[in-house]
């Protein structure tokens, strides 16, 4: 199998330029190390995740790459990226999916302001009640829903100045409100794009079982309880970005570890 010819001398470039920004960490002394540097940051600072999904936006979005090489550090999510890195003669390291390591930012924060930017009611109201009750007690915690105008949640921001900003809106709304933030935002805060974390947070989405979690199957799962929704993310994603990652794994030489690292 072969990725389409179209568009194939814009995103060959786009994922070499993703794979490098990938800060890959390799024990459990470099995710202790990375969860220092994010609980303080000296100025906003944007946290990204790339996952399968997000490379095939940015193979046919060059507004979403941009956005997404923007951020201030860009972690490694799933399987999927774990085959591309190693067809590509690199060094994955560990699994730092947002659904798992958000939860222990958030921990990080817990009694300074947070704002969970995304999702609707009743699961943002009960992700905030978890918050403040099982990971960040003695926060304050302001939310707003994910389908408001952007300059919204800059003016909430700006009035409450959370020093953690979690937002679940998905790809690529979340990493472009990102991006205007940290612009905006004159006080050091965390921006993190959580894709769906918050609905986990609030009950909407099951976590899928530890097995499947472990053996990188999660997505089957999700894909199981949102057929509809998540059919062409996964049934049609997969095996374009297994193709994609063939591909340029045969085009581009790799000759040993590349990028940023934390070990």
């Amino acid at each position: 199998m072969t990725a389409p010819a179209a568009g194939a001398g814009q995103w060959q470039p786009r994922w070499q330029e993703l794979v490098k920004a990938v800060v890959r960490v390799h024990s459990a002394s470099g995710e202790e190390q990375l969860l220092e540097l994010l609980s303080s940051p000296a100025e906003p600072l944007v946290l990204a995740f790339v996952n399968s999904h997000a490379m095939n936006s940015a193979a046919v979005s060059r507004k979403f790459f941009d956005a997404i090489m923007s951020a201030d550090l860009v972690l490694r999510d799933g399987i999927g990226m774990e085959i591309l890195f190693r067809l590509l003669n690199q060094e994955p390291g560990l699994n730092l999916n947002g659904t798992d390591l958000i939860p222990k930012i958030v921990r990080r924060y817990a009694g300074r302001p947070i704002a969970l930017f995304g999702t609707q009611e009743p699961y943002l109201g009960q992700a905030r009640a978890n918050l403040l009750a099982s990971l960040a007690p003695g926060s304050d915690c302001i939310t707003a829903h994910g389908f408001d105008d952007t300059a919204a949640y800059v003016r909430l921001a700006a009035a409450h100045r959370p020093s953690l900003i979690v937002l679940g809106m998905g790809m690529p709304r979340q990493e472009e409100v990102a991006g205007v933030l940290r612009a905006a935002l004159g006080f050091p805060c965390l921006i993190v794009c959580g894709g769906a974390i918050i609905d986990f947070m609030g009950g909407k989405t099951r976590r899928a079982p530890r097995w499947m979690r472990r053996t990188g199957l999660e997505w089957a799962f999700r894909l199981a309880l949102e057929p509809r929704r998540l059919f062409r993310r996964y049934v049609i994603g997969n095996p374009l970005f297994i193709a994609r990652a063939l591909s340029l794994a045969a085009a581009t030489f790799w000759p040993g570890p590349r990028g940023h690292h934390l070990r």
